[in-house]
């Protein structure tokens, strides 16, 4: 195993979207390599559920904050910085789509999944920047976001989103290197998490087809690389997107996997 039990011991990590799937994956490695551990949703029921488990692993302390209210995002802020003084490493991880081919996305819909997506994360980024990050020079940021390599084609509405928040990505790195804060990202495939429960099921039928590894990830394989890159492994890593995908960014009918159910 590459990662020391007490890597993390006694960093203090936000993780959003940490209640369910690929951000209660990694926010359970975190706890397991001694972090304290801050998880935000703005599902109380996932929040409670998943520190009742989590806490066998660690310190964990739940967050009812929507990222879409920068005014939740600050009172989690001062919150955090009242316990412990600083934060150490955020992973944005919160986000949601729904399949749909672009003709029939809503002007509602559209609006929604950017909010959530992009503005969201900029949102949380700014506050954590700002209250924690720049001050102390010193602080790791990663955007989980998804495989845009070749556009996504029935997600426009994510596509564009994650789209920006890879561009968000490289330009903070250049900007707030001189504060010491790294920014990475995380571009998962197809990932076997709760994240594929609002596909049609005539998706998931043949998903693994346009894999070239032939089948879809793991929340652990995305978990590993968010540590590598937060870790001091990875200390002249910056503005980098690494994609956790099995290849699939580089072979086959991005499209043909989604035509046939959604139009």
């Amino acid at each position: 195993m590459m990662f020391q039990k007490d890597l993390f011991k006694d960093k203090i990590i936000l993780v959003t979207g940490g209640g369910s799937g690929i951000g209660y994956t990694i926010a359970k490695h975190y706890l397991e390599l001694g972090a304290i551990v801050y998880i935000a949703s703005r599902n109380s029921e996932k929040i409670e559920h998943a520190v009742k488990e989590l806490s066998e692993f660690g310190k964990v302390i739940g967050s009812v904050t929507d990222i879409r209210e920068p005014e939740q995002i600050q009172s989690l802020a001062n919150k955090i910085k009242t316990e412990f003084g600083r934060l150490d490493i955020l992973i944005n991880n919160a986000g949601g789509q729904f399949p749909s081919a672009a003709e029939n996305i809503s002007f509602n819909g559209f609006r929604a999944v950017v909010t959530n997506n992009l503005i969201g994360t900029f949102y949380v980024t700014q506050i954590m920047g700002n209250t924690f990050f720049i001050p102390q020079k010193d602080g790791n940021i990663i955007n989980i976001i998804a495989n845009i390599f070749r556009g996504f084609p029935g997600m426009a509405h994510t596509g564009a989103a994650r789209a920006g928040v890879d561009n968000l990505t490289k330009t903070l790195a250049i900007e707030w290197v001189r504060y010491n804060i790294r920014v990475n990202a995380i571009a998962p495939g197809i990932i076997l998490s709760s994240g594929l429960d609002t596909y049609p099921p005539a998706i998931l039928k043949d998903i693994t087809e346009g894999i070239p590894n032939k089948r879809m990830g793991t929340m652990d394989e995305v978990a590993w690389p968010v540590l590598f890159l937060s870790s001091p492994m990875a200390s002249y890593i910056n503005g980098e997107t690494l994609y956790v995908d099995g290849g699939n960014r580089l072979w086959g009918d991005q499209w043909k996997m989604w035509s046939e159910s959604l139009t």
